[in-house]
């Protein structure tokens, strides 16, 4: 656990707690914390697009010019009854396998990453207060624990195996027209043919509309992937992950993964939504610069149990 963490969050981060998600609703529990930079650009006055960054090697720092804080976010396991009624994607932690034995991509379902401000704290007095096939690995029941139940020691050696992939350090988030955008990057491993190393990364997207009052529906995206390599490229398509998600009063907010994969150990990636209000008319919300940054890849095979 990290010393650094505040008073009014060792709360969270000293024992595993039940909590509702302040955004998506969702029942869950918290395992352990992760210490994040949050580089946020929103300087609360301008809904104007700022210009692209330069794709330039020195621009790999372009995230940080902007003074970033210090934000906890934990992971946490999500009630798989809920899973079916949230508005995000619940596979939030993809890795690549051994490179020599494993060339699969695997997804552990039903994990997320959940900053401190989202967290509403609730109380159970089931022995099993959360549905997950890692609950009962993860967790055993304790009648003198408050709450009842204390973390096993296979969540730490858990912990320690997966850490590289699971492992926080930046958001990015920026604010457009009352719709904000949050950007997560992970480091997912490298793949090696031929003399050719290729790195993939993950990067998790929460899209929010702070002025549900004013629905908007995400059309289409625009990006703009710079590798260390020399290389920019521009990606369009319609909505997001096969959906148009429409943020509302209702569903003011939308979650998705992808994956992106790049020939050099390093680049960063930025854009553009399009969003359509109910009246028609268009709007461009931007899609903060982040970082895509390469990580030492363990020797040791990484297994999901």
């Amino acid at each position: 656990m990290n010393n650094t963490l505040r008073k009014d969050e060792e709360w969270c981060a000293n024992q595993m707690r039940l909590f509702l998600h302040r955004v998506f609703g969702y029942r869950g529990v918290i395992l352990f914390p992760w210490l994040a930079r949050v580089f946020d650009r929103y300087d609360g006055r301008s809904n104007t697009l700022p210009p692209l960054p330069k794709t330039t090697k020195s621009s790999q720092s372009n995230i940080h010019e902007i003074r970033a804080r210090s934000v906890t976010y934990y992971q946490v396991l999500i009630d798989t009854r809920d899973m079916p009624h949230i508005r995000a994607q619940t596979e939030a932690v993809t890795f690549l396998g051994n490179q020599e034995r494993d060339r699969n991509l695997y997804a552990i379902p039903g994990l997320d990453y959940v900053a401190h401000e989202d967290v509403i704290p609730y109380t159970s007095t089931e022995r099993t207060p959360i549905e997950h096939e890692l609950f009962d690995k993860f967790l055993m029941h304790d009648s003198e624990a408050t709450p009842n139940f204390v973390p096993r020691e296979y969540l730490k050696s858990w912990q320690e195996r997966h850490h590289l992939w699971l492992e926080l350090s930046d958001v990015s988030k920026d604010v457009t027209h009352q719709i904000r955008v949050t950007v997560i990057p992970f480091y997912m491993g490298s793949r090696s043919a031929q003399g050719v190393t290729v790195h993939w990364w993950r990067y998790s997207i929460r899209v929010e509309n702070l002025n549900p009052d004013e629905p908007v529906t995400l059309r289409e995206r625009h990006w703009r992937i710079f590798s260390l390599s020399g290389t920019l490229e521009t990606v369009r398509g319609k909505g997001v992950v096969g959906h148009e998600p429409r943020l509302s009063k209702e569903y003011p907010a939308f979650q998705y993964s992808s994956h992106i994969s790049l020939s050099a150990p390093s680049g960063h990636m930025w854009g553009t939504f399009k969003m359509e209000k109910d009246d028609g008319t268009f709007i461009e919300v931007r899609i903060p610069p982040f970082n895509l940054e390469c990580k030492s890849d363990p020797t040791d095979n990484k297994s999901l149990i």
